[in-house]
């Protein structure tokens, strides 16, 4: 019977929205801090083996990292079709930018120690510090856009209409509210990079990192509770109307949807998810005085906090609303309206919950056994691989 429960529709739908909202979570707390590092190279390091340094301390595991984007992805693909789908194709450019900037970090990788010569290594390093700017500046827009709702429909087909050119959708996307949630982003992976700095690196480059780190980590509190304040007094929301059926088939347009609500009346109908912004202020501060104080591993321990705290606020504040429409809120898409069957959830879920778990004890491995930092020592000895 207890079985019978956990593996209902709608039990399901809710389960699968946690675990996409985890998978997006470990991807920023992974590749997260390899995008910060990339913003802070051209900063932290000022010699050619400085930058050798900064570049080995992820270089064995960049790779890695990506696959919690992927898993992502395919979470999106195989458990929500319809967001998979809409989202793709409405913000086709976007996802075009922010895919070529992580193709492009790669070849920055392996190409760049081909040549000694300086002009070759500084363009390569340029091509770093875009493919961490971009994508952390693109995803934290892309979260402003869907607290907005995007400029979508859906014909009774399901077919998703959205509105304006390519490029109009592309620069539509730059709005005021989206703008400042993509500085946050931005802020926030350069407060994670910093910590992974000091962790892993000594001397000049650590103590660049943490003065850096500590001026993300204040442009981030400052951003997130602006960000806060304008989602309470400038940003209408979206609310379902009516009886909602949790175990329904999916149709987007089965649902009535009212856009003149308060985000922030989340807050009120379940006061607990507070907890979650509380984590992202709470982490940001304490990793601004780790770094302030001299912290090692406690600077990453709490900026990954904070990063946990604010991605889980966000998707706790549009529960149950995965896509909201702008211009025709009937066609927002929810976990209980835009989810794959029940087979294919159920099938799913029994292959997470065997494969991801050696994920886990893989990954760990991995960084239990590249623990330590890394010196000038390590990327000049012509006995030792480095980048």
């Amino acid at each position: 019977m207890i079985l019978h429960e956990l593996i209902s529709f709608e039990n399901l739908r809710l389960i699968w929205w946690l675990l996409l909202g985890l998978l997006l979570i470990g991807f920023a707390l992974t590749d997260g801090f390899d995008m910060g590092v990339g913003m802070l190279l051209p900063f932290v390091a000022k010699s050619d083996v400085e930058r050798r340094v900064v570049i080995n301390t992820v270089g064995p595991v960049w790779e890695g990292n990506q696959v919690w984007f992927i898993l992502g992805g395919g979470a999106i693909f195989a458990a929500f079709p319809p967001l998979y789908a809409v989202s793709f194709s409405g913000f086709y450019l976007a996802m075009f930018a922010i895919l070529s900037a992580l193709i492009i970090r790669p070849v920055a990788f392996k190409f760049r120690s081909k040549r000694e010569d300086p002009t070759w290594r500084n363009r390569w390093d340029k091509a770093l510090f875009f493919s961490g700017v971009a994508p952390a500046l693109l995803f934290g827009v892309a979260v402003g856009n869907v607290l907005l709702g995007v400029p979508f429909h859906l014909t009774p087909d399901l077919h998703a209409i959205y509105e304006g050119s390519a490029l109009g959708k592309l620069f539509g996307l730059l709005r005021p509210f989206a703008l400042l949630c993509g500085i946050v982003s931005v802020a926030m992976l350069v407060m994670h990079g910093a910590g992974w700095l000091v962790l892993k690196t000594e001397g000049a480059v650590a103590e660049r990192a943490r003065v850096l780190g500590s001026r993300a980590a204040l442009v981030v509190l400052a951003g997130y509770a602006l960000a806060g304040l304008w989602l309470a007094v400038g940003v209408d929301g979206y609310a379902l109307v009516g009886q909602v059926a949790h175990d329904g088939p999916s149709n987007p347009l089965a649902s009535e949807v009212l856009h003149d609500h308060s985000w922030l009346r989340a807050y009120a109908d379940r006061p607990w998810i507070a907890i979650a912004p509380l984590m992202g202020f709470g982490g940001t501060f304490m990793a601004w005085r780790a770094l302030q104080n001299g912290g090692q591993l406690s600077p990453l321990g709490w900026s990954k906090m904070a990063i946990f705290g604010m991605i889980s606020s966000v998707g706790l504040t549009l529960f149950p609303f995965l896509l909201p429409s702008n211009t025709n809120p009937d066609s927002s898409l929810t976990i209980w309206d835009a989810s794959s069957s029940h087979l294919t959830l159920f099938v799913m879920l029994m292959a997470t919950v065997i494969f991801l778990p050696l994920i886990l004890v893989y990954t760990a491995w991995v960084y239990r056994v590249l623990w330590g930092k890394v010196t000038e020592d390590d990327v000049t000895d012509p006995d030792h691989h480095a980048y």
